[in-house]
């Protein structure tokens, strides 16, 4: 198969932490949740990602307010693919707590997990950098791991920075990824993870050779991938269609969309990005062929 005839994962990043003030289209309650996941489904998604109402319920809570919106979800989808956000448990284990809890009750065959740390800030009062450091160390990446054998699901790994993927690949060279992986090039845009002012951000840039930069180091491998641009428009960039025509898939939603000038809806945004692989030419995947192409255990 060509890269051109190989169908095109599209999966919607649909809330994240994005507040209704930054953009008013977020869908923040189990009713908003429940509308953009199935709409977006049906126009194309084949995996969701979203958070529940309060990223620092942690267990049992935050199982149960995932529950309210996505049981009516999967009871209308039941082959749908999705995975919660971790928590702000100050852990690896209490972060993961509530996705095995998850798995008892719905359909769970993905996790998210970030193998690797971090800086996270905004420009402050005299315009340099300020904020924390996201920490995931290699004990945390270990457990992580153990944790998606352990539960036979496919680890959806957030690329922030190289160091990231370097971790992934020590451990695709071991044999030790879970089956079903999924790296995905998070870049960073102007406005970076979370400010609404521009000029503090992470990552390698969203150009051609940022994205060349990471298809070096995956260079022999058949991992399968994706590209988003935080705090920016993917679809203004160059890496959306060369990553379609590298044979590479596409990560959108409101969750990582900024831009002073637009507060896009998530059908919006997926909306343009099925036009964008109709115009490169790639079919966009069916439920069925995002599991095949991930091998999800």
């Amino acid at each position: 198969m060509s890269v051109l005839d190989a169908p095109v994962i599209l999966e919607a990043a649909i809330n994240g932490m994005t507040s209704k003030d930054k953009n008013p289209h977020s869908p923040r309650s189990p009713e908003e949740i429940e509308r953009d996941a199935l709409l977006c489904y049906e126009l194309g998604a084949t995996i969701v990602h979203a958070h529940n109402t309060d990223i620092m319920l942690t267990g049992r809570e935050a199982a149960d307010d995932y529950l309210e919106a996505w049981r009516p979800i999967l009871h209308a989808r039941p082959d749908a693919l999705w995975y919660p956000t971790l928590t702000g448990s100050p852990d690896m284990a209490g972060k993961l707590e509530h996705i095995e809890l998850l798995a008892k009750e719905l359909p769970l065959r993905m996790c998210a997990f970030d193998p690797g740390s971090t800086n996270i800030g905004q420009p402050g009062p005299d315009g340099l950098p300020v904020g924390g450091v996201y920490g995931v160390s290699y004990d945390d990446c270990r457990y992580a791991f153990e944790f998606c054998n352990r539960l036979k699901m496919g680890p959806a790994l957030g690329i922030y920075e190289p160091n990231s993927l370097r971790t992934t690949l020590a451990y695709h060279r071991a044999g030790r990824l879970p089956a079903g992986a999924m790296v995905k090039f998070y870049f960073g845009g102007d406005y970076g993870l979370m400010s609404t002012e521009p000029g503090v951000t992470f990552g390698l840039m969203p150009t051609e050779y940022g994205l060349l930069a990471y298809l070096d180091m995956l260079e022999g491998t058949d991992l399968p991938w994706s590209v988003s641009v935080w705090g920016g428009d993917l679809m203004k960039t160059p890496i959306a269609r060369l990553a379609l025509e590298r044979g590479g898939h596409l990560h959108i939603g409101v969750e990582e969309f900024y831009s002073p000038d637009r507060s896009p809806s998530n059908e919006e945004l997926l909306r343009e990005a099925v036009e964008l692989c109709a115009k490169v030419g790639r079919p966009v995947a069916t439920m069925a062929q995002t599991a095949e192409l991930l091998e999800l255990p």
